[in-house]
């Protein structure tokens, strides 16, 4: 009989001011938030182990946030709501699957909210409308299928709709276009736009537009999941090219070492209060041993 260890990860959710300066993202804490803002602890209709993939949005004077909520090998899509951006209360699970449910990319189109959540275990990209918003979604339709795909993430650009989707490995990031939402969907002749590298492949968020230019957030999974948040500015997006460079003060996020986040961050979602000044909404890890005894 002998002392052994299993290593669990611990996701919590926060919020940070960001401003754009000098073409560059800066984070700040201000004092009215105390992060972490959500944790596994705020989920009170079912056992939680941790939360994480945070998206914020702002309807008629409401904040939202929707996120996945983990527990007992169980994911599905939480809602927490707030008056002011600072103080939140969780409201209830809006999202639940026979399958795991995670990642709740929120969007708007045609004055409706839609949600394409990760479903890799279906081998496909599930479209959700809000038919009572915020709480109750129905299914629409499937978008794409084949792979077991991660963190679709969908973006408005030039009257066209564009689907970034990374797969579960991390390592491949495919792009689609549809003219309209329920149309039909079509690979990017580039596709997929980044291949076997996990530092950059995997979506880590809404796409961010500041100063006329568009910037995607990813994911760096290597050398483990969730190592850190980084950004890419978006030069060519058409029919026939697809072409990013990477912001110079990226990776925006990362460890901070101690707390909540101290051992990596993986997700981003902003909404933009003026001109050079968002609201985001992040997620964090600490990693926790748990201690047991092994016979033999």
């Amino acid at each position: 009989m002998r002392i052994a260890t299993k290593q669990s990860e611990i996701w919590s959710i926060g919020l940070y001011k960001m401003l754009w300066k000098n073409n560059r993202f800066n984070f700040l804490e201000p004092k009215e938030i105390r992060n972490p803002i959500l944790t596994a602890g705020d989920i009170k209709d079912r056992k939680a182990e941790f939360v994480a993939d945070p998206f914020l949005i702002y309807e008629k004077g409401i904040y939202y946030i929707f996120f996945e909520v983990c527990g007992n090998s169980k994911e599905n899509i939480g809602l927490a709501i707030s008056k002011d951006g600072y103080e939140w209360e969780y409201q209830k699970i809006v999202l639940d699957e026979p399958f795991n449910v995670a990642y709740p990319c929120i969007f708007r189109w045609s004055d409706k909210y839609y949600m394409t959540p990760e479903t890799y275990k279906t081998n496909s990209v599930r479209l959700y409308k809000a038919v009572e918003f915020p709480f109750k979604w129905k299914f629409v339709k499937t978008l794409v299928e084949r792979k077991d795909f991660a963190d679709p993430t969908i973006l408005l650009h030039e009257n066209k709709l564009w689907l970034f989707v990374s797969e579960a490995t991390s390592v491949n990031l495919y792009l689609y276009y549809a003219d309209t939402l329920e149309g039909t969907w079509e690979e990017h002749p580039m596709s997929p736009v980044i291949k076997n590298d996990p530092t950059k492949a995997r979506p880590g968020g809404n796409a961010i537009s500041i100063d006329n230019r568009l910037i995607r957030i990813a994911q760096n999974d290597y050398p483990y999941y969730g190592n850190s948040i980084r950004a890419f500015e978006i030069i060519k997006l058409n029919h026939g090219d697809y072409e990013e460079c990477e912001l110079k003060d990226s990776p925006l996020l990362a460890a901070s070492g101690t707390g909540w986040n101290k051992d990596g961050m993986h997700q981003l979602s902003t909404y933009k209060i003026n001109e050079n000044e968002f609201l985001a909404c992040v997620d964090g890890k600490r990693h926790k041993k748990k201690y047991y005894l092994k016979i033999g």
